[in-house]
């Protein structure tokens, strides 16, 4: 499978500075398609991302997709403020990301809610990135795994036969946005667990399935994270605002 480098740009830059980003990072990696590149801006300017990328692949082979930072679970209705997954189809979105720790922690959602965005995502083709991850307080009292096999086991419930269009992602808490990073080694513990988790649950259909490492990810430690045998990409947060370093990123998860 390609491994997955992932942008989150999370609440950054507006529709204008979207475009000068593309500008200056899609020329940069338009010779690489050994592995899948994946933008998500925020939702105002998904609509402008879109037209620059659907340009882009018209020049020829390009692997850069288009991804959303969340979505609700109904097509439409009274949902005030609110994505639906209709919408993302209509701006040919590729990815959503789903239960990132922002969400669950600055806007409570349950394991139940996301489980019920996961099932929507796929029945709409938009591929989910399920996003699972412990506290400080959770690692310290050494409850990581029983933490992350809980949402997991909650997100995926009912979706299992769908993991080959499901990836997911292990974002310590404690390590987003913080500048603290796991050590490969602590990252390839969970990893492993996940993977081990998903094969039961899929009864070993999990072959297509990415498990992403995300959590102050950027250059300098890449190479050594992607060097693991069950991390297989990324997802970055604050490293991914800067073309250069996103591009260096990506660049050095090719020389594992």
């Amino acid at each position: 499978m390609k491994y997955l480098i992932a942008a989150n740009w999370k609440m950054h830059k507006t529709c204008a500075e979207t475009l000068d980003y593309l500008d200056k990072f899609l020329p940069s990696v338009k010779d690489i398609l050994n592995v899948e590149i994946m933008i998500a801006p925020p939702f105002t300017a998904l609509s402008s991302a879109s037209i620059r990328l659907d340009a882009a692949k018209k020049e020829g082979e390009f692997n850069v997709k288009l991804g959303a930072q969340n979505m609700y679970f109904e097509e439409k209705g009274a949902f005030t403020g609110e994505i639906s997954p209709i919408m993302l189809n209509e701006l040919n979105i590729d990815y959503v990301i789903l239960g990132h720790s922002e969400r669950r922690h600055i806007f409570k959602e349950k394991d139940e809610l996301i489980n019920k965005k996961m099932y929507s995502a796929i029945e709409h083709g938009i591929r989910p990135i399920l996003c699972v991850g412990e506290t400080i307080e959770e690692r310290e009292q050494g409850i990581t795994l029983n933490v992350i096999e809980n949402q997991i086991r909650k997100g995926l419930a009912g979706i299992e036969k769908d993991m080959p269009y499901i990836d997911i992602a292990y974002e310590p808490v404690w390590a987003i946005g913080t500048g603290k990073t796991a050590t490969p080694e602590q990252a390839e513990e969970v990893h492993r667990f996940i993977r081990s988790l998903i094969n039961e649950m899929s009864k070993g259909n999990d072959d297509k399935t990415r498990i992403l490492y995300g959590g102050s990810v950027k250059p300098e430690n890449a190479t050594d994270l992607i060097k693991q045998e069950n991390i297989n990409g990324f997802l970055v947060g604050s490293a991914s605002l800067d073309p250069e370093k996103f591009y260096k990123i990506i660049i050095n998860s090719l020389e594992e």
